[in-house]
């Protein structure tokens, strides 16, 4: 039954989107309002019928209904309720179900939200977004359609694959899919431009602050699936390089980029053309990014399904979108610029613009070169030219090539004039502390026990970047008062950055590894840390066996912690390392278990990780600025409708 009333809310849906797909924007075309209005209607009739969907679909995993294919092949009796309900978008089906829910939330919050914009350019925004909607809609329902029946119905499913079986993975895919979903935003918003072949400020402003939340929620969603990977995998790593953790930062770096350029655009009247390229790209490689993980073409432990009939069709969706918007752009982007006698549209080579334009070449000159990385080996296995591997050497020389000019630019840019206003210059202000940065390098090098290199160059990069952000509050609190909600945002921002460097460079540089055979008994040192192995016993989980070890952890003979390292094994057969970690905030001791070696003896890693929790506190602390600037322009619209 619950099959059934699943797939008529989907195709009541992709009904639903077809209407918000077309009649808007015939009615854009013919001057009609009556047409246009429906864009809005059906936004949220879609909304309101996938959402019953989704809700049935959970309902089914709660009640353990084996009748649908999907819940028997991703569940099991002994599978805890909480992983019942992440199940829900543990594999291929429910991914795409949930990707289509975020889709409909987005559309239907542009419909709520951007009420003040004209109609027709309203109208053509909600298409846009309706066709990308209906692609889904109709892959969901003609290739992947999770409300497939199983007859007759099994008496006990599968197991939840065991990657999934835990808390970071219930809420690293829908932070990731708000964070690619939302990019479809500011691509529908360029598009509507193209396709009225005009851009003004409201356009851009009300861009701005939609781009800002997708790219707040898909820094989120990374740096969730870089903390459940560090802590889940077992080898004490952050980040690997993985094919499809490139497919999520692509679009970042992208979208990092996009955030910049819609704020000179709004604010000078210059990058206009710049701007609208870089939300085509953007969406684009997040579907991209989709098409890596569902097509079966790479293999990692984040892909969702190997299915080449699947890849296929969203390889033909991403070609239809990127190659109608591209075509598009060629033909309209050359006469769409803002007034001609707009007087903010020069700029000197000295400018706050030209700061910005290189910072946005140096984040697509690394998206580019990421790119390049991921796709070259499955260009080349295609071509015939034999199995290449790219791996970290690659991505992280080039990476840090093209990040350390960026590095240097970020305190610049906030402290230097816009076009060729008169004031003191950036450098004057920065070079005590630019100096200060140097020694506090020099300190780091001698002091450094392993990695002087890194270390300097971590801490060196740290200081400059959080210095220029104080001296910057300490110059506009003195000039202009208290800082608007932008640049508390640009504040947050920044200091993130300054907080991820300290984590990700002094990890790597001061980074402590051993791996040892360890009997219940024995001691070992790590750190500075002393570590003893106190036993090894088999445990029970719901759905799975284990054997859990107890390591107590140790500083002058006073007792810190106990880490319990695990090896699971699941229903399925698959062993599984559930990581023992005692956290501090200046550096984390992390136990994995591994084989029995014999004699009472088992395999243990330990490592010592200075810093690394600063990793996910910059993070953390760029959503959050990336989220308050958001709130910037629904503010100064507020202002504006109340003058």
């Amino acid at each position: 039954m619950l099959g059934e009333i699943g797939q008529l809310l989907l195709i009541a849906a992709l009904l639903a989107v077809a209407v918000q797909a077309s009649l808007p924007l015939l009615g854009a075309q013919t001057a009609r309002p009556a047409l246009m209005q429906l864009g809005r209607s059906a936004a949220f009739v879609h909304l309101l019928l996938v959402t019953a969907a989704f809700g049935v679909l959970t309902t089914a995993f709660v009640q353990l209904d084996f009748s649908l294919r999907y819940v028997a092949d991703n569940a099991n009796l002994a599978l805890p309720l909480i992983y019942r309900l992440s199940a829900v978008w543990g594999a291929h089906e429910g991914s795409l179900l949930l990707w289509l829910l975020v889709q409909a939330l987005w559309s239907a919050a542009v419909a709520w939200r951007c009420r003040e914009l004209p109609l027709p350019f309203q109208a053509r925004v909600l298409s846009v977004l309706g066709m990308i909607g209906l692609g889904f809609a109709a892959f969901c329902v003609f290739t992947s359609n999770p409300f497939e029946r199983l007859l007759p119905a099994a008496l006990d499913g599968h197991d939840l694959n065991p990657l999934l079986q835990d808390p970071g993975l219930i809420f690293h895919p829908p932070m990731l899919y708000i964070g690619y979903v939302g990019f479809s935003v500011p691509f529908a918003f360029a598009i509507a431009a193209l396709l009225e072949g005009r851009v003004d400020s409201s356009w851009l402003r009300a861009s701005r602050s939609w781009t800002n939340v997708a790219w707040a929620f898909l820094t989120l969603g990374i740096a969730l699936g870089s903390w459940w990977a560090y802590y889940e995998l077992g080898w004490g790593g952050w980040w690997f390089w993985d094919p499809v953790e490139n497919a999520s930062f692509l679009p970042w770096l992208v979208g990092a980029a996009l955030i910049h350029s819609q704020a000179v655009s709004e604010k000078r009247g210059v990058f206009v053309r710049w701007t609208l390229l870089l939300a085509i790209a953007a969406f684009s490689l997040s579907l991209l990014g989709a098409f890596l993980v569902r097509s079966g073409v790479l293999t990692s432990v984040h892909s969702f399904a190997a299915d080449p009939a699947r890849g296929l069709f969203i390889l033909v969706f991403l070609a239809l979108v990127m190659g109608a918007a591209l075509l598009l752009y060629a033909l309209r982007a050359p006469r769409l610029s803002p007034d001609s006698s707009d007087p903010r549209r020069g700029f000197a080579l000295h400018s706050r613009e030209s700061l910005l334009l290189a910072n946005n070449l140096l984040l697509t000159a690394a998206a580019a070169m990421v790119l390049l990385g991921t796709l070259y080996p499955l260009l080349a296995d295609a071509l015939g030219l034999g199995k290449i591997s790219v791996g970290p050497p690659y991505f992280g020389s080039l990476f840090v090539l093209l990040m350390t000019p960026l590095v240097l630019l970020v305190p610049l840019g906030p402290l230097t004039a816009w076009q060729r206003q008169r004031g003191r210059g950036a450098l004057p202000l920065l070079l005590p502390w630019a100096l200060l940065a140097l020694l506090a390098g020099v300190l780091a090098f001698w002091l450094s026990p392993q990695g002087p290199v890194k270390a300097a160059a971590g801490i060196v990069a740290a200081v400059w970047v959080a210095a220029g952000t104080a001296v910057h509050i300490i110059q506009r609190l003195r000039g202009n008062g208290r800082p608007d909600a932008e640049t508390l945002g640009m504040w947050l921002g920044h200091a993130g950055i300054a907080v991820f460097l300290v984590g990700a460079l002094l990890v790597e540089a001061l980074n402590v590894q051993r791996e040892l055979a360890m009997r219940p008994g024995q001691q070992t040192e790590l750190g500075g840390y002393q570590l003893a192995l106190s036993e090894v016993r088999a445990d029970q989980g719901p759905n799975y066996q284990a054997e859990r070890a107890t390591v107590v952890l140790q500083r002058g003979g006073q007792i810190l912690d106990t880490l319990h390292p695990e090896r699971r094994l699941y229903l399925r057969g698959q062993l599984m390392t559930e990581a023992g970690i005692a956290r501090r905030w200046h550096g984390d001791i992390y136990a994995a278990l591994g084989e029995p070696l014999g004699d009472g003896a088992w395999a243990l890693r330990l490592h010592y990780k200075p810093m690394v929790r600063w990793i996910w506190a910059g993070a953390l602390l760029m959503a959050m600025g990336a989220l308050l600037t958001a709130t910037a322009g629904r503010l100064r619209r507020r202002k504006e409708n109340v003058v």
